[in-house]
């Protein structure tokens, strides 16, 4: 059986076709593209729409169905995609080292291109779009929920561990006149975090969480959790909890995953989070257990799914400034990057959760 054949056999139980009239399915320009998907399974799928092998009018919807019937399973793996889990069980590869190179990978790209893709708080993470019209308004809605979940009020000390650019530091600042410690590895990030938190109580440090060694009355992390690794959890919960007062509160806003893991998708791994990693409710509860307790646990992961969507939306609009300073190819990494975020989410891959810790001393009621 040839390539080309293998793979339409694949994918037709998905509703998709090669070279079909709907609009989510797959255009092919180059032959060779059949063999590279066979070989390279995920990899081979993203690494060829960045080299402009297939098209498809929509992709998400062509990512959706492919992930909805599973067939990313059903791709042989190679030698190299075989090596990814066999190196995250011998090395940390989430180690300092490993953290930076995140920062420089992924963060370090420019902020131009987020400020043109986000909202204007600069909120890379899931949106809260209930009973909200646009994307400015979903992140602030976000915002003020994870606010009303620490129970915020005037004069608190708050530390964010993975402050990003500062949004959820002015709007905590602004809005309930607390003191925020935010910290980061992103040079490019904590630069503008200082000048968005300009005059307000805010200190942005540049600065990794494990040199963390004073006592907060709230404790948040937002969509940094995904960077941390599984060698690391016992780490991150123990810094957390030595950090946090006794009547504390601290939420963890991440990515969870359905089934546990200790690496990430090939491609996303190559080119957007190297040594990335998605925890699910069984690594999360076992560092937790002992340490903490658990007082709530929201899942809202079909939002994230809307974010991704209104990114795309605005990157694309903004692709003729940007185009001066990024490539063609760096546009289809990019486009293909955020619709297989959002078709994970669509098909119930990924999920988004803000979940609400307290130490055992906690006393109140939550």
């Amino acid at each position: 059986m040839s390539p080309s054949t293998t793979i339409e056999e694949l994918i037709r139980p998905a509703g998709i076709h090669i070279n079909g009239n709907n609009s989510s399915d797959v255009q092919v320009h180059n032959n060779h593209f059949y063999w590279r998907l066979l070989h390279d399974g995920s990899l081979g799928l993203g690494e060829s729409y960045m080299e402009g092998w297939w098209d498809c009018d929509t992709l998400d919807d062509f990512l959706y169905k492919l992930l909805s019937a599973g067939l990313e399973k059903q791709i042989k793996r190679n030698l190299h995609l075989l090596w990814l889990p066999l190196k995250a069980t011998l090395f940390n590869l989430q180690s300092r080292s490993g953290a930076i190179e995140v920062a420089k990978k992924h963060y370090i790209i420019g902020n131009d291109l987020f400020k043109h893709m986000l909202d204007k708080y600069m909120m890379y993470s899931c949106a809260y779009w209930d009973k909200a019209s646009n994307l400015d308004e979903a992140q602030e809605h976000k915002l003020d929920l994870i606010c009303r979940k620490l129970q915020l009020s005037s004069g608190m000390t708050v530390l964010d561990i993975g402050c990003g650019w500062g949004g959820f530091a002015q709007y905590a600042a602004e809005k309930y006149q607390v003191d925020v410690t935010g910290i980061i590895i992103s040079s490019e990030q904590a630069d503008l975090a200082r000048k968005r938190c300009t005059g307000l109580p805010v200190n942005i440090r540049l600065q990794d969480y494990k040199d963390l060694h004073s006592k907060y009355d709230r404790i948040v992390s937002i969509g940094m959790f995904e960077h941390v690794g599984y060698k690391n959890y016992p780490d991150f919960m123990n810094i957390v909890h030595q950090n946090l007062k006794d009547d504390g509160i601290f939420l963890l806003h991440c990515i969870g995953g359905n089934e546990s893991a200790i690496t990430t998708d090939p491609w996303i791994d190559r080119y957007i989070f190297p040594n990335g990693m998605i925890p699910s409710a069984i690594q999360i509860t076992k560092i937790i257990e002992k340490q903490f307790i658990l007082q709530d646990w929201h899942n809202f992961g079909s939002d994230y799914d809307r974010t991704l969507m209104e990114w795309l939306k605005r990157f694309k609009k903004s692709w003729p400034q940007l185009k001066q300073r990024y490539n063609e190819r760096f546009y289809r990494m990019w486009e293909y990057y955020l619709c297989i975020s959002a078709a994970s989410f669509r098909a119930r891959k990924n999920n988004l959760w803000q979940i609400v810790l307290t130490r055992p001393e906690y006393r109140g009621e939550y």
